[in-house]
């Protein structure tokens, strides 16, 4: 009696394994579900969830929220052939209405020779690279699709070095940049985004504009039930005789409910200037009803 007791027992150790597997896999689902449901469908304006590339970010979630706040501060380092560049910025995002986004953003760059030559008059001068303002509008939210369609534009009045205030004009050229970006998201989990456009840069000390074709592709795999995620980042360049492209593996992390961290490192394809890079980007998202 035992023995057939045991048997059957035995034989039903694996639909037990099955059902409790199966058992996970709903909870997982569930999780997923809820916390897109959270994003998306709790309000009744559409909105898709994405994961956002941490080095060249949106103004901005895609199909922002009225109300809908955000600062950032950054920290970069790049290593180049004869000196070390330090970046950093303060950024701040709103929606004042529905699907439009605004930024404004102050970045600062120092340099630091890194060899022995006192002859620094290739080392660029240190500097607050300008005053970045910047909008964003979501045409296109389909939450049957989970895509999000966007154009936008990005201006960058550029200011001279430090030591030229008072010598040299203090607004020296000026950025202009218009953008389109399309986004989707693949299941629950995984992210797809390019970010593209031109960059004309123009110095008022001559009438030349330089033209940059932007190419910003992206895929992130965003953790269950959370805001983190993983991902690559290819930030790539064109112009009419030269191409660059640096790839960036990134991860994001939620420290609160309110906070995150972006950790990002740049690996350039092409060393010709540039080698690896590392940027940092901290993110607070104050509630908003």
């Amino acid at each position: 009696m035992k023995f057939f007791l045991f048997l059957s027992l035995f034989f039903s150790l694996p639909s037990i394994f099955s059902q409790e597997k199966d058992s996970i896999k709903t909870e997982k689902d569930r999780l997923d579900s809820l916390y897109i449901e959270e994003i998306e469908n709790h309000r009744k304006t559409a909105k898709v969830l994405h994961a956002e590339p941490l080095f060249i970010d949106l103004i901005r979630d895609l199909g922002a929220r009225k109300g809908e706040k955000e600062w950032n501060v950054g920290f970069g380092l790049t290593d180049n052939d004869q000196f070390d560049s330090y970046e950093t910025l303060v950024e701040y995002e709103w929606a004042p209405i529905n699907r439009l986004g605004f930024e404004i953003e102050v970045p600062f760059t120092f340099f630091y020779p890194t060899t022995d030559d006192r002859v620094n008059d290739g080392i660029p001068q240190n500097k607050m690279n300008g005053l970045k303002l910047a909008a964003q509008y979501s045409f296109f939210v389909s939450e049957k699709l989970n895509t999000t369609l966007a154009i936008g534009y990005l201006n960058e009045f550029e200011f001279t070095t430090f030591n030229n205030y008072g010598k040299e004009q203090f607004i020296e050229g000026n950025t202009y940049n218009p953008f389109f970006v399309a986004a989707k998201r693949w299941g629950q989990n995984f992210h797809t985004l390019i970010y593209t456009g031109p960059e004309f840069q123009q110095h008022f000390l001559n009438t030349k504009f330089h033209t940059t074709w932007q190419i910003n592709s992206s895929i992130h795999y965003m953790i269950d039930g959370t805001r983190n995620f993983i991902g690559l980042e290819f930030n790539k360049g064109f112009t009419s005789n030269d191409f660059d492209m640096t790839i960036r593996p990134q991860m994001r992390l939620g420290i609160s409910e309110n906070l995150l961290i972006g950790i990002v490192a740049g690996i350039p394809i092409n060393r010709e200037n540039q080698r690896f890079s590392s940027f940092f980007r901290l993110i607070y998202e104050p509630k908003h009803k």
